[in-house]
């Protein structure tokens, strides 16, 4: 009896364990937003499926299927460092977005808008075409692997370069994680609604469109106007100014809709 208490012991859990499964639970969906739309959440599936045949293993006493399984959990780990190394890099970046470590945040995101957004005021004066996504909580990885990786700091000069008229990567977006470049010509989803307004050409959709999907924050400069147009939660926010732009990519797009003529939602 003593026996079969200690092996399904888990199944009564006091308050300590309860606590312990939130904690995890937390720093899973954290980690599970990091890696959504990457490779890497391909193999988690397959490690699931391991863990699950773990667990079968103890609950049926299959000893031999149970040793071999914690031999490969031993040793397991450190290729699970190794080939997860990009993402793991990408999840201690993303502590940045803790409460706790808000101000070196709030500094990386500065430094980022001034850079963008003197680009974007530049590509507007010249009426140059551009369209610029800033992953936020949700990775943009499964975007990104259409277009040209890249991994530079990001800086005026080089949005530049990429949205100059002609350059092989000018149809395509640049995308933006943390402080870097991370690809560009990249493929964006166009929007499945509706739009009515004939001046919103493909980027915009295509802005829409991401945002519909993602909490990306999309910039589009358009060709015909020179117009700066910012989306985020299948909303636009059209014909905004330089300062405007910088204080939505610092402090966040309004949650609500604005009354304002420069918001179309996207409904």
């Amino acid at each position: 009896m003593n026996t079969l208490m200690e092996r399904f012991g888990f199944l009564a859990p006091d308050w300590k364990d309860l606590f312990e499964i939130l904690i995890v639970a937390v720093v899973a969906y954290r980690a599970l937003l990091v890696l959504a739309g990457t490779r890497a959440i391909q193999m988690l599936l397959g490690l699931f499926v391991v863990i699950l045949m773990y667990a079968a293993a103890r609950v049926l006493d299959l000893q031999l299927v149970e040793y071999l399984l914690e031999r490969v959990f031993e040793y397991g780990v450190f290729a699970l460092l190794i080939v997860f190394q990009p993402e793991l890099r990408n999840a201690l970046a993303h502590l940045g977005q803790n409460r706790l470590l808000k101000f070196f945040s709030r500094l990386e995101q500065t430094q980022v808008a001034s850079e963008v957004t003197e680009a974007v005021e530049e590509l507007s004066r010249s009426k140059t075409g551009a369209i610029i996504a800033i992953e936020r909580e949700i990775g943009l990885g499964e975007y990104i692997e259409s277009g040209t990786p890249l991994q530079a700091r990001v800086s005026d000069a080089l949005l530049l370069n990429i949205f100059t008229p002609y350059s092989l990567l000018h149809d395509g977006a640049a995308v933006i994680r943390g402080d870097d470049i991370v690809a560009a010509g990249v493929i964006l989803p166009l929007t499945q609604q509706t739009v009515s307004d004939r001046s919103l050409g493909t980027r915009h959709r295509a802005a829409l469109g991401l945002s519909e999907e993602t909490d990306a924050l999309v910039i589009v400069v358009s060709e015909e106007t020179g117009g700066i147009t910012l989306a985020h939660g299948g909303r636009l926010f059209r014909g905004l100014g330089i300062d405007e732009l910088r204080e939505m990519l610092i402090e966040g797009p309004p949650a609500a809709p604005a009354t304002r003529s420069t918001l179309m939602d996207g409904s």
